[in-house]
C-alpha cells in the first residue's frame, strides 16, 4: 500500500500523551486484570431521561430534518441568553453575542486559528488542559503556559509573565473550575483578569466546561459576571458534564461579539452545525428543572469526600478539590508523576493521570476522576495500602 506523507502541519503536532497512558492500561485490562479506571475524563452517569426524550420529540419535527441554521437555531440562542440571565445575572445578545458548536474541544481548536496569526503567543495555565498546548500551533503561534502552584490556590499571577512574551501575548485561555486542578476562581482574581485584559489589549477565553460543579456551598463564579469581562472576552460552555450529554456532542460560546463573529465565521468554513434535534434537546436542558444537575454536584462532592478521606487514611496526604469532577494529588516523596502512575497501575491496579501530561508543572501530582462509584474509590484506596507503593520506592 503506498504510504503518504501529511502536510507539515500534522507533521508537527505532538503525540497524543495520554494515547500512551491508555495503552499501558489497556495492556493491563487484557490481562483480565481489573483495573480502577481514576484517569478517565468521561463522565459515567446517564443523560437525564427528559433530556432523551426531548430529543426523540424533535427528531420527528420535518423541520429539524434538513441542514441546521449555521451559528444554531434562533431557539437555541435564546434558552442559552434565558439560561445565562437566570443563573448569573449576564444579559447576553442572542443573535450576536452566542455561537454554537458541535462540542467544547471544537471551539478551544478553533479559537487560535480564529483570533492568532504567525509568532503570536497564546497563554494560558501550566499545569493546563493538554489540548490548550497543542491548537495554537495549528496558527503557527506559540503557548506560554503561566506557571500554578497549589500554595496560590492554582490561580495565575499576570506580573510573572516575562515581558518580552507579554509583547507577543495575543489570547487568555483559562478554565475554571480548573482542569487537572480542581481549582476555583475568586471574584478577585477575575477582576485583576479583566484589568490585565484591558491593560494589554488581550482578548480572554474562559473554558466554563465543569461550571455546575463547586462543592462545600460555593458555586463556581461565570467570567462573565465580573464587570467589563462581557466587552473582554467569551465564555465557552459544554452539555457533557453538566447535563451528561458528552455523546451529543454540543457547546455554546458567550461573550465579546467580534470573538463570537470570528468563531463563528471560522466554524462555518471548518464545520458542520450542530442536528436540530440535538439543539432542541440542548435548549430543553437549559430551560427544564436543574434537579439533576444539583443531583450530580451533589454525588460528585460526596465522591471527593469519600477518596479524600479514604487517602488521607491510609497515610496520603492528599488536597481536596473546591470544583470539578476531578482531584489533583501530590505523589509521595521520591517519585514522578509517571512513576508513581506505573507504580499504582502495575502494583495497586488503580489508573491514574501522570500530572506531567498537564504541563511541566504538573510532573509531582497525578489526576484522579471522580467518576467511579463510592465503593470503588474506597476499594482504590485500600489497594494502594496494600501494594505498599505508599511506604516503599520502585523506581
Amino acid at each position: 500500500m503506498a504510504e503518504f506523507i501529511p502536510s507539515r502541519q500534522v507533521q508537527s503536532l505532538p503525540a497524543n500523551y495520554f494515547t500512551s497512558m491508555d495503552r499501558r492500561i489497556n495492556s493491563v485490562v487484557k490481562q483480565g486484570i481489573d483495573v480502577i479506571h481514576l484517569h478517565t475524563g468521561s463522565p459515567d452517569q446517564p443523560t437525564p431521561n427528559s433530556i432523551i426524550q426531548a430529543m426523540n420529540k424533535a427528531a420527528q419535527n420535518p423541520e429539524n430534518q434538513g441542514y441546521p441554521p449555521a451559528g444554531g437555531k434562533s431557539s437555541l440562542k435564546e434558552a442559552i441568553s434565558e439560561f445565562y440571565r437566570r443563573e448569573y445575572g449576564v444579559s447576553i445578545d442572542p443573535e450576536t453575542e452566542i455561537t454554537v458548536f458541535d462540542g467544547a474541544t471544537v471551539a478551544i481548536a478553533a479559537l487560535p486559528q480564529a483570533m492568532l496569526n504567525p509568532g503570536d503567543v497564546m497563554l494560558t495555565t501550566d499545569p493546563g488542559y493538554p489540548m490548550y498546548f497543542v491548537c495554537p500551533s495549528l496558527a503557527g503561534a506559540e503557548v506560554y503556559g503561566i506557571p500554578v502552584r497549589a500554595e496560590d490556590d492554582f490561580l495565575p499571577n499576570y506580573k510573572t509573565i516575562p515581558e518580552d512574551t507579554l509583547q507577543k501575548a495575543r489570547l487568555l485561555m483559562l478554565n475554571y473550575p480548573n482542569n487537572p486542578t480542581g481549582a476555583m476562581a475568586t471574584e478577585e482574581f477575575f477582576a485583576d483578569t479583566v484589568r490585565f485584559s484591558q491593560e494589554h489589549h488581550i482578548p480572554v477565553v474562559h473554558d466554563f466546561a465543569y461550571g455546575a460543579f463547586g462543592f462545600d456551598g460555593k458555586r463556581p463564579l461565570s467570567f462573565l459576571q465580573t464587570p467589563g469581562a462581557k466587552e473582554q472576552g467569551i465564555e465557552i460552555y459544554t452539555f457533557s458534564k453538566t447535563y451528561n450529554m458528552a455523546g451529543f456532542r454540543i457547546g455554546f460560546a458567550v461573550g465579546n461579539a467580534s470573538i463570537i463573529r470570528a468563531l463563528s465565521q471560522f466554524h462555518d468554513i471548518d464545520h458542520s452545525d450542530v442536528p436540530s434535534a440535538i439543539q432542541d434537546a440542548a435548549a430543553a436542558a437549559l430551560l427544564g428543572s436543574q434537579q439533576s444537575v444539583q443531583e450530580l454536584c451533589a454525588l460528585y462532592e460526596r465522591r471527593r469526600n469519600v477518596l479524600v478521606s479514604s487517602m488521607r487514611a491510609i497515610g496520603w496526604d492528599v488536597r481536596a478539590p473546591k470544583g470539578s469532577f476531578f482531584c489533583w494529588f501530590k505523589v509521595p516523596e521520591g517519585y514522578t508523576s509517571e512513576s508513581f502512575a506505573d507504580a499504582l497501575l502495575e502494583r495497586a491496579h488503580v489508573a491514574v493521570a501522570p500530572g506531567a501530561g498537564f504541563g511541566a508543572h504538573g510532573d509531582q501530582f497525578v489526576r484522579a476522576g471522580l467518576l467511579e462509584s463510592e465503593d470503588r474509590l474506597r476499594e482504590a484506596a485500600e489497594r494502594i495500602k496494600a501494594s505498599g507503593v505508599l511506604q516503599t520506592l520502585n523506581v
